[in-house]
């Protein structure tokens, strides 16, 4: 790799498309260029700082002429936290991109005949529609500038990408709804007037480590405040505080943290105030009754509950149920699309890794009446084998979702083996869903294919196939 100061500035580059990781694509004299906050059609003078055989990596160093696509952000740290990096490119833009990527993704990885996708699914809120954020403390604080003065307290906000320990400070986040920002700025302000300390994860000292927002459809609201020791009379006195200053708060909590790491999922959660849980609602499909979802403290829910409905809902489509089916769901998380589907089959059967999530899983399903769901926790590909098909029955149809890894290649020998009518897999990666849609070709064929954007302003995108028992 050439060391940055020899590389050169490259002149009215035309943007021609977007890319992965949030990046945009230039080609110049056959080299492909990544340029970070660019949009495709914009005009710019790029300064590359990475260079490769077959790729380099540039900075949009001037605007020479914008892109008709190009609009401005929303958010006023744009360009510098990292998130949502496609902010200043057009929505429908964004769709068109999204799109794009799993057809790609479909048609060159796995060969698979698209012919049978729909138009993506966009958001209607595009800003403010995420239901959880977790904000960091940190006693690295990161100066968008040089002319800017360091905080002596630290920072509260999110890790500047390629820095594990910088922290930039969030004034106003354009992710989720109030009370989200007045809560943070609230936590900082009180946190930097009584000098309560800012972690530090190189030395791993301080006080104050993360704060975590959930909102949800119902109102109810949830914060959870961890920290790395437990200072009782300091922590309750902020707790108190944070209560005080807002009582539309329904579930305080707070973790303590001794660990080098960030994770509490498997630390206690102790119930501050309020009750323990916060309560999600999701209209049922097609006359089926409004669920209701308990999401406690560790709890994995969909982020953006609108277009959860949404993504549930083409499943339930494409699944094309009957009352007597046997419906297995295949890394059912906390059960969410299990349940959306339980009341059009006669049984449902889900199977997870997390354990928690299984637990969750099964409240819920208490919660709302459904009888006729089972729940196991546990590997998939050593779960699902011959011994558990014969005891729970053959699967009618089974939804699959798993990680961004995609499913082992042992869980698709299994569904070919056991031969349900229809598969319904849903994906969070196009690249690894199309190989594993390759691996299941010579039994099962391609019908529709439906993209949802979960994640506006982001390269992210869901997508569903429904696919056919082959004649």
């Amino acid at each position: 790799m050439s060391r940055n100061k020899s590389l050169p500035l490259i002149e009215n580059v035309t943007i021609t498309d977007a890319g992965a990781e949030g990046m945009a694509v230039a080609r110049v004299d056959g080299l492909v260029v990544f340029v970070p906050f660019a949009v495709p059609g914009d005009i710019a003078d790029i300064q590359l700082y990475k260079k490769k055989k077959s790729y380099a990596e540039g900075r949009l160093q001037r605007l020479v002429a914008p892109s008709p696509q190009r609009v401005e952000a929303a958010c006023p740290h744009y360009g510098v936290c990292g998130g949502c990096k496609w902010q200043t490119f057009a929505y429908d833009g964004q769709l068109k991109a999204k799109q794009k990527q799993v057809r790609d993704s479909l048609e060159r990885l796995g060969g698979i005949d698209c012919s049978e996708m729909r138009p993506i699914c966009g958001a209607d809120n595009i800003y403010y529609y995420r239901n959880k954020l977790e904000f960091t403390f940190s006693s690295r604080q990161w100066l968008t500038s040089t002319d800017e003065e360091p905080s002596t307290w630290g920072a509260l906000g999110f890790h500047v990408p390629t820095m594990f320990d910088k922290v930039l400070p969030i004034n106003h986040c354009a992710l989720q709804a109030d009370p989200s920002n007045a809560i943070r700025n609230a936590a900082r302000l009180y946190a930097e007037k009584h000098g309560l300390s800012c972690y530090d994860i190189r030395n791993h000292n301080g006080f104050l480590r993360n704060l975590v927002i959930r909102t949800s459809s119902t109102g109810e609201l949830m914060v959870i405040l961890i920290v790395a020791e437990d200072r009782e009379a300091e922590l309750h006195a902020m707790l108190d505080y944070i209560a005080e200053q807002f009582p539309s708060i329904t579930s305080l909590h707070y973790v303590i943290n001794s660990k080098f790491n960030d994770s509490y999922s498997d630390l206690p959660v102790v119930t501050y105030r309020g009750k323990g849980y916060i309560e999600e609602r999701m209209e049922g499909y097609q006359g089926s009754k409004s669920l209701i979802f308990k999401i406690n403290p560790k709890s994995f829910y969909q982020t953006n509950s609108v277009q959860a409905q949404r993504l549930y809902s083409y499943v339930a489509e494409l699944a094309e149920l009957k009352p007597t089916d046997t419906l297995y769901d295949l890394y059912t998380g906390t059960g969410t699309i299990a349940l959306f589907l339980a009341d059009k089959c006669h049984k449902v059967i889900g199977i997870e890794y997390v354990e928690e999530a299984i637990a969750d899983a099964r409240l819920n399903a208490a919660a709302n009446g459904l009888d006729n769901t089972t729940f196991y926790d546990g590997d998939m590909a050593k779960v699902l084998t011959p011994d558990f098909v014969a005891q729970n029955g053959t699967p009618d149809v089974v939804v699959t979702d798993p990680p961004r890894a995609g499913m082992h290649e042992s869980v698709v020998k299994q569904l070919i083996a056991m031969r349900p009518r229809k598969i319904v897999y849903v994906s969070c990666n196009p690249a690894t869903q199309a190989r594993d849609l390759q691996l299941l070709s010579e039994t099962y064929t391609v019908g529709k294919i439906q993209p949802v954007d979960m994640f506006p302003h982001t390269q992210h995108v869901e997508n569903i196939v429904e696919l056919f028992l082959a004649k």
